[in-house]
């Protein structure tokens, strides 16, 4: 297969709507059926049916799938919001309030709560360098399926973020799918 052919192949089908968007933007998302809704800098929002693949063994929604959602909702908007330049998650708390169960749909929203603290790193290799501080808070509510309508909130998560890393060569196109889905 040439390369032309295997990047069609890789490209969503016209009309797969947000579960293309997330096999392109973040594949852990996309292989645990997050669905990514809205896309923004300032905005993301995005619902997961609760299914076996993501309940620890109680039959209710495993923490550690809450912390994916935090971390890459929050990476998604502060590699955005940075300028489309590499970002870490450097600390993730998240709290949660109650569970959502197997067959439950949670829905998901990040939001910046600071986008910038300038700050010089003492690392000698990065020590010309200044980086930027950016916090995200995300939150995920049950959705009550006789509304449609968002339901309980079941946690709440803090993910600070280092931003204006340097970008190697080979990852300069890494914020490309991003472009094409956000609404700037």
């Amino acid at each position: 297969m040439d390369d032309a052919a295997r990047r069609r192949q890789q490209q969503p089908a016209v009309g797969e709507g947000s579960s293309a968007k997330a096999r392109e933007l973040d594949p852990p998302l996309h292989a645990i059926g997050f669905e990514v809704e809205e896309l923004s800098p300032s905005r993301i929002t995005g619902r997961l049916l609760v299914t076996p693949t993501c309940c620890q063994p109680f039959k209710v929604l495993h923490g550690g799938v809450s912390a994916l959602m935090a971390e890459s909702l929050a990476s998604m908007g502060a590699h955005m919001a940075s300028g489309y330049r590499r970002v870490a998650g450097v600390q993730l708390s998240i709290n949660h309030f109650r569970s959502a169960a197997l067959g439950d749909t949670v829905l998901a929203r990040a939001v910046p709560v600071h986008l910038g603290r300038s700050t010089q790193c003492s690392r000698e290799e990065l020590c010309m360098l200044t980086f930027d501080w950016k916090v995200w808070e995300v939150k995920l509510w049950k959705m009550d399926p006789s509304t449609g309508e968002k339901g309980p909130q079941i946690a709440e998560s803090r993910v600070t973020l280092l931003c204006n890393l340097p970008l190697p060569e080979e990852h300069k196109n890494a914020g490309d799918a991003l472009r094409k889905y956000s609404k700037l």
